[in-house]
């Protein structure tokens, strides 16, 4: 257990704090871990499992998770680093997404360890004198020291009341569930930390909150996000992982291998100090080990290393489309390569488009659709056109 506690404040950015964390695990008592679900992205990736690792950890030394599952935040919408209110969520999309969100963090955590809440529950009962009560235990003040809240409101920016009350939200949840641990990335550091304060006022003894990095995406820029489109999600093919992996810049490699594996450091030198494709190869078996099939693997890395040989796979995604003839922009949008006829446009112009393996920069050029007809789209994407 003291091993594994290390791991996890090894892998933590902060701690609030490691006195209290050790009280509390020295207590011998089970204890609540809260993680806190936003149902408006329930498409998880390997960004997300950074904090889900280090719950099936805290599960592993006997504790208790507990998924808030946000369906009556959701509806607000978490202004967490936002420059613009986000759009509200109906309560149904927030049921239907928690559903999906579950059912993918289960690919890590032991679903029969973990218990999932729904904070409309206690929220949605509130009556506006519960609601005074909630906004007097914090400022004005406080609340603008948020950095996007400061941001938009310094820069004349829409910033609704509602969102002001959200961090609050967020915060009473710990409170009704007593949690003696919440966990999050860094961009969830203040409102975790409301929740610890809001526990203090409602005389709870405060949780320790402990935050985790936030995995850069395959652009090796921004945070990993599917609406940024740089994410290897945890419910990806085998190939994509394959793929995704080899797309990983040389110079965060390291940072994957550290983040979202469970490998321990001296084997992370090891390969690292090696070939640094082998390397990226080493890190796609490693994740098709942890959530696909280790015997998916060789098939993965052949179909990759053929294509990045120029040759076409036999196993392409087929699409039925009835025209005869159409026109290359609206088949690219058809199969789902570009979502409108402007995006294909650029992708033509920019020698990525080939049919039947020819590269095509003609946007006006009108395909004959044979019976077996193959688009692709970089070295990696193909549809197969069936008739």
């Amino acid at each position: 257990m003291d091993n594994e506690l290390e791991i996890i404040k090894r892998k933590a950015v902060q701690i609030f704090s490691e006195e209290d964390l050790n009280k509390k695990i020295n207590s011998g008592k089970k204890l609540t871990i809260k993680l806190g679900a936003d149902p408006s992205r329930p498409d998880l990736h390997i960004g997300h499992s950074v904090v889900l690792r280090v719950l099936k950890k805290f599960q592993d030394m006997g504790h208790e998770v507990v998924f808030v599952v946000g369906d009556f935040t959701g509806m607000i919408g978490d202004p967490s680093g936002k420059s613009k209110t986000r759009p509200a969520l109906t309560f149904e999309q927030t049921r239907e997404s928690a559903k999906s969100y579950f059912e993918q963090a289960t690919k890590i955590l032991d679903k029969n360890k973990t218990r999932i809440e729904f904070n409309s529950e206690w929220l949605s009962k509130m009556n506006f004198e519960d609601v005074i009560k909630l906004t007097s235990k914090y400022t004005v003040a406080r609340i603008m020291e948020r950095d996007d809240f400061k941001n938009r409101f310094e820069n004349n920016l829409p910033l609704s009341m509602h969102e002001l009350l959200y961090p609050l939200m967020q915060g009473y949840d710990s409170v009704h569930l007593k949690a003696d641990i919440e966990i999050g990335g860094t961009d969830q550091t203040f409102n975790l930390l409301v929740g610890r304060e809001l526990q203090k006022d409602y005389g709870e003894e405060p949780q320790v909150v402990m935050t985790f990095p936030l995995l850069v995406g395959l652009d090796g820029k921004e945070k990993m996000s599917k609406s940024l489109d740089n994410y290897i999600g945890l419910t990806d093919s085998a190939f994509q992982k394959f793929e995704k992996s080899m797309k990983i810049p040389d110079n965060v490699l390291r940072e994957y291998f550290e983040l979202a594996t469970d490998l321990p450091n001296d084997k992370i030198d090891k390969i690292m100090n090696g070939d640094i494709r082998e390397a990226h190869i080493a890190f796609a078996k490693e994740l098709i080990k942890m959530y696909n099939d280790i015997n998916d693997f060789e098939e993965a890395k052949e179909k990759y290393m053929a294509i990045s040989k120029g040759e076409i796979p036999e196993d392409l995604e087929e699409i039925k489309i009835s025209e005869k003839e159409i026109n290359i922009c609206d088949l690219l949008v058809k199969v789902g390569f570009a979502s409108s006829k402007s995006e294909a446009k650029r992708m033509i112009l920019g020698n990525g488009v080939k049919i039947n393996g020819t590269t095509l920069t003609d946007i006006n050029k009108v395909i004959e659709l044979n019976k077996d007809t193959v688009v692709q789209f970089g070295k990696n994407k193909f549809k197969k056109v069936v008739k």
